[in-house]
């Protein structure tokens, strides 16, 4: 099985928090809709044969499109790719795209899953965050795509920011829980280099996020979501039982992916390839047929240490045999060596030959898998 991710790089505003690559204009709409069209064509041997049981509109904001273009390009990957019936197709949406003729129209085109950017719904929050919705339009959007029949849900969360009470924050949960949504997303606040939240933090505009907060409040949301029966399957992931995201749990256990559209990166076991992020130099490769992304063949100390990083963020957990079978008896020697201190500490579990974070351990889930790492050759 294989997935395939559509990097729509467009939204209204930029987020000063976010570094992934977009834009807040369409100025180059036409431009770029021209190219991915192109590029699904001239991509449609990078998975094999491989049927296609995920398709995941990600950006950016991809809900700024109109939903003829999305039903356009859903048809152009239909006409390509073997796609099975009963694929997971989802769309990031934003709650100021979310109405009533949006959702009527993305269901026929195919969505049969949305991912709905909520962030907060308290305001602080949000102006804080720089979101363009309100609280009230973040509620009304979830109550709204449940009205026509999308089930199929998941919301965003962000945490640690200095205006975001731990009350707040529980209050968020809380929310989303009695609406009955069925998978809920957190994510801590990071402030990467370089973003617009990173200059204004570098010039005491606003203050930043504090570390023993952001930690408090990951534990919080451990326990309140663990005391409501959502499975924490994923260190930012949290779903009703077996209800999880089909798409992103493609990449924690390694399956094949093809990513379409400007910075988008593809994995196909062997290697790594990412797109340019400008639009126009992407479009310029696209159409002019030289090769248009960059690529890594990965070794097998990458391999084994990619797999130990994301395995390890999951219920699942890092298996001993799989590492014995894909990577030789001494790197799982190795393993089993390093994991021994988190196992003494209550950091990681082992059962059986498989290695799981506990609670405790999921807060220090980076540190841990990076120092399970093999070391540079």
């Amino acid at each position: 099985m294989a997935g395939i991710y559509l990097h729509i790089p467009f939204c209204k505003s930029k987020c000063p928090y976010c570094n992934f690559f977009s834009v807040a204009s369409l100025k180059t709409e036409e431009v770029f809709l021209s190219a991915l069209y192109h590029e699904i064509g001239i991509r449609k041997d990078y998975l094999g044969n491989q049927a296609i049981s995920t398709i995941y509109f990600g950006g950016g904001s991809p809900s700024i499109l109109n939903p003829v273009q999305i039903s356009n390009i859903l048809d152009k990957l239909l006409s390509v790719f073997k796609v099975e019936a009963g694929t997971e197709v989802s769309l990031e949406a934003n709650p100021d795209d979310i109405t009533a003729e949006n959702l009527d129209e993305w269901k026929k085109a195919g969505i049969n899953r949305l991912s709905i950017g909520i962030q907060s719904f308290e305001e602080a929050d949000l102006k804080y965050l720089g979101r363009v919705h309100s609280g009230e339009q973040a509620e009304r959007s979830v109550r709204l795509a449940l009205e026509k029949g999308f089930q199929n849900m998941s919301v965003d969360f962000i945490y640690g920011m200095p205006t975001l009470t731990d009350k707040a924050f529980i209050s968020n949960l809380e929310k989303a829980v009695s609406f009955g949504i069925p998978h809920i997303s957190a994510y801590a606040l990071t402030v990467e280099p370089k973003t617009a939240m990173e200059v204004m933090i570098r010039k005491n505009s606003i203050t930043g996020p504090d570390e023993e907060k952001t930690v408090f409040q990951f534990s919080l949301l451990m326990q309140y979501l663990g005391s409501v029966n959502y499975e924490h399957y994923e260190i930012s992931n949290f779903s009703h039982p077996g209800l999880y995201s089909r798409h992103n749990s493609s990449y924690w256990n390694g399956e094949h992916y093809l990513g379409l559209g400007p910075s988008a990166h593809s994995f196909n076991g062997i290697s790594r390839q990412w797109n340019p992020a400008g639009i126009n130099k992407y479009a310029g490769l696209i159409h002019s047929g030289q090769p248009q992304f960059e690529t890594e063949i990965l070794s097998l100390q990458q391999k084994y240490n990619e797999y130990v990083m994301t395995s390890l963020r999951t219920k699942w957990g890092t298996s001993l045999e799989h590492i014995r079978n894909s990577f030789g008896e001494s790197n799982a020697a190795f393993f089993k060596d390093q994991a021994q201190k988190y196992i003494l500490n209550s950091d990681l579990l082992e059962n059986e030959g498989v290695f799981i974070l506990s609670d405790k351990g999921k807060l220090f889930a980076d540190s841990i898998s990076s120092d399970l790492f093999l070391e540079n050759d």
